[in-house]
């Protein structure tokens, strides 16, 4: 792959018209303020990360990660960029130079494609479809979409999101540069190739990233098989980085705001990641600036992790160009990172699983979440499935007209039903629940 051609503000939609501008942003600064100012993006506010939506204590949504993210990746892109026109002076004064703002952009999107409840929504689709009543509709659907929706994941759900165009919607979904598109794709191949239920588009957006991928130079990879996997974009690599730092250290200062984690455990977790030496002084510092509070003194620390980890992630894209380029680099950079880096981020992943990911609180909205997805699930595929019918008629009317549930086409009305439910915020789904279940009257 090449700089030259993997950089490009083309849009999609938009490949033969050029509208007007007037004002001096770049186009992929016009990506990230579409994001900001777009609906789905402001729905991320309701939509839990981790813990529950927050009562007294304020942890993070789906919203506020993704600004953190985009935060660290912003960094991450313009560390590189400075990095690699040191290295590679033809590159200076191109759009190359705009990375930082590609990859923030990328990290803005990255969980827009989440439904409600997270890892636990994504998994009540899957198994409403291989465990539930959906089982009997894969004798009447294409394999491939069979395969789409019983592997169903946010991060493919995330590209059809940005380039489906919906009822009534512009061609080219929202419009974004080919580049940024490209940077949320972590798992380019589609879900008949996918392993774990991880994979990067809907067999109806294959097309797209296939035009994204010939106008990108983004290569096909060939392992001896006759599977369909391109190489990955490399400023996916920054985007998954971003996340990777976000996600894990955030969650240890959420569990400790949560009193999951006591102070003594969190700041052992987090001075791991530096040696004796800097330890001394990090720990100097917080008491030369007089910071009391234990808060106060996690969030000093994560905050220096946070930058260590961002600067170890550049070090090792630039130290590994060529093979990213060539798309051969294995793994994600947090996974190439210094040993005692390494084996301290190791530590926070397993002590999460064991302590926060499994924690009482976690769990209990996990079940409920699982529950609230399956059920609406059941009952719009099921309207979907028998639309003559009186009580089908009610629900299919509250569906967005955005959706084409009226279609001609199972897929495509089945299909209609996971973007409505994906489309919901964790409130919103709880509401929906209640009222089809008749726990709830709307008050006049």
């Amino acid at each position: 792959m090449k700089w030259e051609n993997l950089i490009s503000a083309k849009r999609l939609g938009q490949e033969l018209r050029h509208s007007e501008r007037h004002d001096d942003r770049s186009e992929f600064k016009r990506d990230y303020d579409r994001l900001i100012f777009s609906a789905p993006f402001r729905r991320l506010q309701n939509k839990t990360q981790v813990f529950p939506l927050p009562g007294s204590i304020f942890v993070h949504n789906r919203l506020t990660h993704s600004l953190e993210v985009a935060s660290v990746g912003m960094s991450l892109g313009n560390d590189v960029a400075q990095r690699l026109t040191a290295k590679h002076p033809e590159l200076r004064d191109t759009r190359f130079e705009e990375i930082g703002t590609i990859v923030a952009a990328a990290c803005l999107a990255h969980d827009m494609g989440n439904p409600p409840f997270g890892h636990s929504g994504e998994k009540a689709i899957q198994t409403f479809f291989t465990e539930g009543p959906g089982r009997a509709l894969q004798s009447h659907v294409d394999f491939r979409f069979w395969s789409d929706i019983t592997h169903f994941d946010g991060n493919a759900y995330a590209f059809r999101l940005l380039t489906h165009r919906f009822k009534g919607r512009r061609a080219g979904g929202f419009v974004m540069t080919y580049s940024m598109l490209a940077s949320i794709v972590k798992y380019p191949f589609p879900s008949y190739y996918a392993s774990k239920n991880k994979f990067g588009f809907f067999t109806s957006e294959y097309d797209t990233y296939v035009r994204l991928a010939d106008e990108l130079g983004i290569p096909m990879l060939s392992d001896g098989s006759r599977q369909q996997r391109w190489a990955r974009h490399p400023l996916v690599y920054l985007v998954e980085a971003a996340d990777d730092i976000c996600y894990e250290i955030m969650d240890i200062e959420d569990a400790h705001k949560l009193k999951l984690l006591s102070y003594d455990e969190t700041m052992k977790l987090l001075l791991a990641f530096f040696d004796d030496d800097v330890q001394a002084k990090i720990l100097q510092r917080i008491s030369d600036e007089g910071v009391d509070d234990e808060n106060e003194r996690v969030v000093y620390l994560r905050s220096s992790v946070i930058g260590l980890l961002e600067q170890a992630c550049v070090d090792v894209f630039v130290d590994h160009e060529d093979e990213i380029l060539a798309g051969t680099f294995e793994g994600s950079l947090v996974k190439h990172i210094p040993e005692r880096q390494r084996a301290a981020y190791d530590a926070c992943v397993k002590l999460s699983v064991k302590r926060i990911y499994n924690s009482k609180v976690v769990l209990d909205t996990e079940l409920a979440g699982y529950k609230i997805i399956e059920t609406l699930m059941q009952t719009f595929i099921g309207a979907v499935t028998r639309p003559e019918q009186f009580h089908s008629q009610q629900l299919l009317h509250l569906v967005s007209s955005q959706y084409d549930i009226d279609a001609d086409d199972l897929e495509t009305r089945v299909m209609a039903v996971v973007d409505y439910i994906c489309g919901m915020t964790d409130v919103y789904a709880l509401e929906l629940y209640q009222k089809i279940n008749g726990l709830s009257l709307p008050i006049v």
